[in-house]
């Protein structure tokens, strides 16, 4: 047998996880978590002995002993900018976690490093995370935004990107280091990255701006913004939930599932069919502004996401983007898999491991 890894990812009211021999899964189960019993924690850290109670139940349930594994990995949450790679979890960045210093001091996605952490370190085992949301190595220039109160942030799906990139560096024949790519990760919030030698030198955070997406509003125009939010007709969680959960293809269409909104085109549906080409518009709109980032020298488009298994969508954005060079196509988001693809880089030799401080 090869190498087996717990790699680990939580969520608001769930937990997936997956045991992998080398990078093939062995098995994957997402574990659930019940309102009622989520709401007996005073915040999510607090749910670390819960989670992780039942994870390790779930993985008896399956027949697998955890000591069998050469290491767990967790997803990295918002914690403070880092460069993108792989992360031995210790102390400190446990420390910052449970004092609430990071980035966003209460999310789920904060817990995959504990989690992790809590199921490894009795073993003796390692655990790692990987290419946290909060990855930046954004150029200096890029942080600007136009205003010194509102800097641009570097938060974005960083950890499928990252990976999709490897892949299309693999695809190419030649290592990440070398190579310029624009990556367009398109969910239910949308990501849209430069990459230039390797690094991530800019991307749009997708709460903050951006192409509109399934859910979520990306940039609107600031005039109208203001009176939206100093007409006292909506409050700061109104407007979040309208920019954040009920923008984009919901607030046009009343459905965020962008097959559905594509069979409507299709059935003559003018005002789906306008929506839609607005959204893909965006997204080769913002791909060529991350080109134009990288000067021009691009080696390849990647597109990856949710969105990215309907042809529909992957077919407007090579027909606008391919004049740049060839388009790649990863669809969906493998977390588990990229986080132990990154735990693997890191001990067989190819990528160096970093240290949280």
């Amino acid at each position: 047998m090869g190498r087996l890894f717990l790699a680990i990812n939580p969520g608001g009211t769930s937990t997936k996880i997956g045991v992998y021999e080398e990078d093939s899964p062995v098995f994957e189960e997402s574990v659930r978590h019940l309102p009622e019993d989520l709401a007996k924690f005073h915040s999510t850290f607090d749910q670390i002995p819960m989670r992780r109670d039942l994870i390790l139940s779930a993985l008896a349930a399956r027949g697998f002993d955890p000591s069998s594994m050469t290491a767990a990995v967790g997803r990295g949450g918002t914690f403070k900018p880092l460069a993108a790679g792989t992360y031995r979890v210790n102390d400190a960045l446990l420390r910052d976690i449970a004092e609430g210093t990071t980035l966003q001091a209460d999310h789920p996605s904060n817990l995959g490093a504990p989690l992790a952490d809590a199921i490894a370190r009795p073993l003796g085992r390692p655990a790692y995370f990987v290419d946290p949301v909060c990855v930046d190595e954004m150029i200096e220039e890029a942080r600007l935004s136009g205003h010194p109160l509102l800097p641009r942030k570097s938060l974005s799906h960083a950890l499928n990107i990252r990976m999709v990139a490897y892949k299309a560096a693999e695809k190419l024949g030649r290592p990440l280091g070398e190579l310029n790519m624009v990556v367009l990760h398109l969910g239910s919030g949308v990501s849209v990255n430069a990459i230039r030698k390797g690094l991530m030198i800019d991307t749009n955070n997708a709460n903050d701006g951006g192409p509109f997406s399934s859910q979520r509003t990306g940039s609107l125009p600031v005039t109208g913004l203001i009176e939206l939010c100093t007409g006292g007709k909506y409050t700061a969680k109104d407007l979040s939930r309208m920019f954040l959960k009920e923008g984009g293809l919901f607030a046009y269409l009343g459905t965020d599932h962008v097959g559905e909104a594509v069979e409507r085109a299709a059935a003559g549906d003018a005002r789906a069919d306008l929506v839609l080409r607005a959204m893909t518009y965006q997204f080769v709109k913002e791909g060529g502004a991350m080109a134009a980032a990288l000067h021009g020298e691009v080696d390849c488009i990647v597109v990856t996401g949710g969105m990215a298994h309907n042809r529909w969508i992957t077919d407007r954005i090579m027909e606008g983007l391919s004049f740049l060079g060839p388009v790649v196509v990863f669809p969906g988001e493998a977390e588990l898999e990229a986080l132990v693809r990154g735990v693997m880089r890191v001990l067989d030799g190819k990528e160096i491991e970093r240290t949280y401080e």
